[in-house]
C-alpha cells in the first residue's frame, strides 16, 4: 500500500493533499470545456444541461453541468445539441435526465438537501426535490419577466438573482420562497459579484458585493454602501465558507485576500496570468483557487502556492472542507491535511499517535520494539488512541482506515479505563462512508461532510437515488426507522411498473403489510397521481387509520367510500368533515341520497344545521317526509320573528305542512300551532289597544301582565276563548292579584265557598305581601288541615289567641305549652294561661 503522504504537497507551513476518488467519470465526447460545472454540498450531484438557444452562459457554478451556450456555438455546427439537463454521481452514473424546453437558463444551483434549482430568463423558478423530475415552481416578481434574469449565485438555503437593470431579488428559503428586493444598486457595468449568506452577517440579511467601476458595493435590504477600494476593477469576487474573508482578482493579474468586513488585508499573490482565471473557489477558509482550463493555482496563507496541471478541461466544485476537482478523466478531491492526520503520518513524526501506529506495526512484525514504544508514550496513551481514532475518520483509504483502527484497539485495549464510544462510533461511521463512496453509488462524502449532513440525511438522498437495498440496510446498522424507505419504494413502484394493477397492489402489500408506521395513503396518492384510481382504491383499503383514508378518498371523488369509511372510524369530527366537503361539491339532491340509510350520518348533519344552517335542515326534514320535524323547525322559526303577521304566516305553514301527516301525534301539533296564530293575533291586539308589548309572551305571561295592570276584564276573556283550565286561571289571578296588591279583590274572592287550588295558596301568597289581617281570613278557609298546622298560621299571622283556641279545640296542651313562649304582651299570655287551666282545673 501507498504510503499516505505520497499525495501531499506543502504550501506554506501547511499540508494539502489531493485524493483521487473515481476515474473515467465521463464519456471522453463529452466536452466539458463547452459546460459550467459544479456540484451540490456535502458530495452531491452533478449533471449536465444542454439548449438549443442563443444565450450567454450562467457565470456560476451549477449543481448540474450547465452547457456554455457563448463556448458552443461552433461545436454545434458539427453536432446537434440535446435540450436536457442530465443529473450525474460523482462517479460518472447516469441518476436522471430532466427533459427542458422552458427558455434560457440563467441559473443552476442546489440546496443543502440537494434539491436542484432551476432560475430561468423569464423569472420563473423550479425546484426539482427528488432527483426524479417532480417540481415545484414559484416566479420572482420584480420585473424579472420584463428585464430579464441575468446571473444567479446560491448558498445553501437560498439565492440572490440579478437582473439586466442590476436589481437584485433574493430568496432566502426554498420551503417557503417569499422573492424580496434588495436596496438598489449602481447602474454601472457589474465585473463580478458573489453574496455573503445570512448565517455570516451582522444584519442577518443576505449580503451581496458588487464590483463595479473600480470599486466594491456592499448591497443588503436595506441599504447600498460604497467600500472605496482601490486597485479595481476585480474580475472575480470569491466568498469563504465561514463567510470571514473575501478574495479580490484584479484586472492585473493580483490576488488579494481580505476579511469580510473590507478592514484588513491577510494576502495577496501575482498569478503572472495574462488572462484572468475561468474560475476562483476557496479550499476550505484556509486557501484560495485559481483555476484555467487545465491548470488550477492552490494559494495558501502569505502568499505561498502550488500549481496542478490536468490532460484536459477542470472544474472546481467547492464544498465546506476542500475542493472537488473533475475532469472527464478523474475526479479528486483537494483539502488541508487535517490536524490528527498530519500528527500521525507527518514524516518524521514524534507524536504519541504516530508512535502507537508504529507500535502496532512492530506488533504484527512481532518486534519487542512495540512494547518499547508503548511504554515511551505510556502516560500520553489516551490522547494517542483518539487522535487515531479522529485520523481513521479522515482517511479515504480502507487500509489505513483499518491500521489506524487497529493501532486505536491495541492503545485502548493496555488502558485500564477507556470508553470505546468514539471508537464505536467511527468505526460505525467509516462502514456508512466506505458504502456510499463506492463508485456504484457516488456520494465520496469526507468525514465532516457526513457530521454535518447527518446519516438521516445521507438515507433521504440513497432514497431520492432509488438505492432502497442500502439504505434499508443503513437504516438497520443505525437503527433508525425504515418506514420511509418502504414507502418511497412502493410509490415508485405503483407510478413506473407496467404490471397490472393488482399484480402491482398484491406486491406493494405483500412487501409493506406488518412494517410498522408504513401508510399506504402516500403510496395510495402517488397511484391517483399517476391516474391509477382503482390502484388506490385498493390500497387504500389497507390503511388502518381513517383519518389518510378520508382525504384521499374525497380528492379520488369517492364520495360514498369516503363516508362509509369516516362512519367505520367511529370519528365525529372525521364524519362531519367529509359531510362539509362533499355539500360544497354535490348537489343538495345527491347530497341528501348519500344520507339515505346512513342515520349517524343523518344526524350529524341535523345537529350541525340546527345552528348553523335552518335551511339545509328545512330541505332535510322535506327530503326525508319528516313533517313533524318540519312543522317544529317552523315553529321555531316563527318564535325568532319580530314581526306578527310573519309569524303567523309561518305557523300557518306549519299547520299545513302536518295536514298530510301521518304521525299520531300531528293533530296536537297542529292544534297547538292554531292556538298560537289565535294568541299572536290577541298579542298584536293587546299592543295596539293598550300600547304595551306583549308579543312573545306566553299565554299565561299574557294574563298575568294583564291582572297586573288592571284589565282582568282582557284576562278573563282570554282565559275563555283559550280554555285556560280553572287551577291555571286562579293560580295567575291570585299571583296577580298579590303583585298588584289588590287586596279587595282579593278579600272579595275569600268571600267564595270553594277554591280549586285551595285557600292555603292564597294565605301563602298574601301572608308573602305582608298583610297578614287578610290571611287570616283564609286560615279557617283551610279545612283540610290539622289543628296544630292551622295554629301555626294563626302564629304567622301574629293572631296568638287565635292560635291557642284551635289548639284547645283539640286539647293540645303540650302545644298550649309551646305557644305560651310566643305570647305577646300581658293580655295574650294570660289568656293563653286562661286555656291551659282550664285543662289543669279538669285534671
Amino acid at each position: 500500500m501507498s504510503n499516505p503522504t505520497a499525495d501531499w504537497e506543502k504550501v506554506g507551513n501547511r499540508f494539502y493533499r489531493k485524493v483521487k476518488l473515481y476515474d473515467a467519470i465521463f464519456d471522453q465526447d463529452l466536452e466539458l470545456e463547452n459546460y459550467t460545472v459544479a456540484g451540490a454540498p456535502y458530495g452531491g450531484a452533478i449533471g449536465t444541461y444542454t439548449s438549443d438557444n442563443n444565450s450567454s452562459p450562467p457565470s456560476d457554478s451549477f449543481s448540474a453541468i450547465c452547457r456554455d451556450e457563448a463556448k458552443v456555438q461552433s461545436y454545434r455546427a458539427s453536432q446537434a445539441a440535446k435540450s436536457g439537463i442530465d443529473i450525474y454521481s460523482f462517479s460518472g452514473k447516469l441518476i436522471r435526465n430532466i427533459k427542458w424546453d422552458k427558455g434560457s437558463i440563467r441559473g443552476l444551483g442546489w440546496s443543502e438537501d440537494e434539491r436542484l434549482l432551476v432560475i430561468t430568463e423569464d423569472g420563473t423558478v423550479r425546484c426539482y426535490y427528488d432527483l426524479q423530475g417532480d417540481f415545484t415552481q414559484f416566479s420572482l416578481g420584480f420585473g424579472a419577466e420584463e428585464h430579464k434574469v441575468k446571473a444567479c449565485r446560491f448558498w445553501p438555503s437560498g439565492f440572490v438573482a440579478i437582473l439586466s437593470n442590476n436589481h437584485l431579488v433574493a430568496v432566502t428559503h426554498y420551503s417557503e420562497p417569499r422573492p424580496k428586493l434588495l436596496a438598489l444598486p449602481p447602474q454601472d457595468e457589474v465585473h463580478s459579484w458573489t453574496v455573503i449568506p445570512p448565517a455570516y452577517t451582522l444584519s442577518r440579511s443576505v449580503e451581496v458585493l458588487l464590483a463595479v467601476g473600480q470599486t466594491i458595493f456592499v448591497i443588503d435590504s436595506s441599504e447600498t454602501e460604497d467600500r472605496v477600494l482601490p486597485n479595481g476593477p476585480f474580475k472575480h469576487i470569491s466568498v469563504s465558507p465561514n463567510g470571514q474573508y473575501v478574495t479580490l482578482y484584479t484586472e492585473d493579474g493580483m490576488v488579494w485576500v481580505i476579511t469580510s468586513d473590507f478592514q484588513n488585508k491577510i494576502g495577496e499573490y501575482e498569478s503572472k496570468a495574462k488572462t484572468p482565471p475561468k474560475d476562483v473557489q476557496w479550499c476550505g477558509n484556509d486557501a484560495v483557487m485559481l483555476a484555467w482550463e487545465d491548470e488550477v493555482h492552490l494559494i495558501g496563507p502569505n502568499g505561498a502556492s502550488l500549481k496542478y496541471y490536468f490532460d484536459g478541461w477542470v472544474h472546481l466544485l467547492p464544498d465546506v472542507d476542500g475542493v472537488r476537482l473533475v475532469t472527464n478523466d478523474i475526479c479528486e478531491f483537494l483539502q488541508k491535511v487535517p490536524d490528527c492526520t498530519e500528527d500521525v503520518f507527518k514524516l518524521g513524526s514524534t507524536s504519541p499517535a504516530a508512535v502507537l501506529l508504529d507500535a502496532v506495526a512492530q506488533l504484527e512484525k512481532k518486534s519487542p520494539k512495540a512494547d518499547e514504544n508503548i511504554r515511551l508514550i505510556r502516560s500520553n496513551l489516551p490522547d494517542a488512541v483518539g487522535t487515531c481514532v479522529q485520523a481513521a475518520g479522515q482517511e479515504f483509504s480502507v487500509h489505513w482506515q483499518k491500521q489506524l483502527l487497529k493501532a486505536a484497539s491495541f492503545g485502548k485495549s493496555i488502558l485500564d479505563l477507556y470508553s470505546s464510544d468514539d471508537f464505536v462510533d467511527m468505526c460505525e461511521a467509516l462502514r456508512i462512508l466506505n458504502a456510499v463512496r463506492d463508485y456504484k453509488i457516488g456520494l465520496p462524502l469526507s468525514y465532516d461532510q457526513y457530521r454535518r449532513l447527518t446519516s438521516e440525511k445521507l438515507i433521504q438522498r440513497l432514497i431520492n437515488r432509488h438505492e432502497y437495498l442500502l439504505a434499508i440496510r443503513l437504516s438497520d446498522h443505525l437503527r433508525l426507522p425504515a418506514n420511509k424507505i418502504h414507502v418511497h419504494w412502493a410509490s415508485q413502484k405503483v407510478r413506473n411498473s407496467t404490471e397490472d394493477e393488482d399484480t402491482i397492489c398484491n406486491a406493494v402489500v405483500r412487501k409493506l403489510q406488518n412494517k410498522p408506521g408504513i401508510s399506504f395513503e402516500v403510496v395510495a396518492r402517488a397511484a391517483y397521481d399517476e391516474g391509477r384510481s382503482h390502484l388506490a382504491t385498493q390500497l387504500l383499503n389497507h390503511e388502518t387509520r381513517a383519518g389518510k383514508q378520508v382525504p384521499l378518498l374525497l380528492a379520488m371523488e369517492e364520495d360514498e367510500i369516503a363516508l362509509d369509511k369516516a362512519l367505520e372510524s367511529g370519528d365525529t369530527d372525521l364524519v362531519f368533515f367529509v359531510l362539509l366537503q362533499l355539500k360544497k361539491k354535490l348537489p343538495l339532491a345527491s347530497f341528501f341520497r348519500l344520507l339515505t340509510n346512513r342515520p349517524v350520518a343523518t344526524a350529524v348533519v341535523e345537529a350541525s344545521a340546527k345552528d348553523q344552517d335552518q335551511e339545509l335542515l328545512k330541505d332535510l326534514y322535506y327530503q326525508d317526509d319528516r313533517r313533524l320535524d318540519g312543522a317544529n323547525l317552523l315553529f321555531s322559526d316563527a318564535l325568532h320573528q319580530t314581526v306578527p303577521q310573519t309569524k303567523v304566516d309561518k305557523l300557518r305553514l306549519a299547520v299545513k305542512l302536518l295536514g298530510d301527516s301521518k304521525d299520531s301525534n300531528s293533530t296536537l301539533y297542529s292544534r297547538s300551532y292554531i292556538e298560537a296564530q289565535a294568541l299572536i293575533r290577541a298579542q298584536a291586539s293587546l299592543d295596539h289597544d293598550l300600547d304595551a308589548h306583549y308579543s312573545g309572551l306566553s299565554l299565561n305571561e299574557t294574563m298575568l301582565r294583564l291582572i297586573k295592570t288592571g284589565y282582568g276584564k282582557r284576562a278573563a276573556k282570554l282565559q275563555s276563548d283559550f280554555k285556560v283550565p280553572e287551577k291555571t286561571w286562579w293560580w295567575l289571578r291570585l299571583r296577580g292579584l298579590v303583585a298588584k296588591r289588590d287586596f279587595g279583590e282579593l278579600e272579595e274572592m275569600s268571600k267564595q265557598r270553594r277554591s280549586p287550588i285551595g285557600w292555603e295558596a292564597f294565605f301563602n301568597e298574601v301572608l308573602g305581601a305582608g298583610n297578614q289581617k287578610l290571611a287570616g281570613l283564609f286560615v279557617g278557609k283551610c279545612v283540610g288541615l290539622t289543628a296544630q298546622e292551622r295554629s301555626e298560621m294563626w302564629v304567622k299571622c301574629g293572631m296568638v289567641v287565635k292560635a291557642g283556641e284551635e289548639l284547645v279545640k283539640v286539647k293540645d296542651v303540650d302545644g298550649l305549652e309551646e305557644l305560651r313562649g310566643k305570647a305577646r304582651g300581658g293580655g295574650e299570655a294570660a289568656e293563653i294561661e286562661r286555656m291551659i287551666g282550664l285543662f289543669r282545673s279538669r285534671r
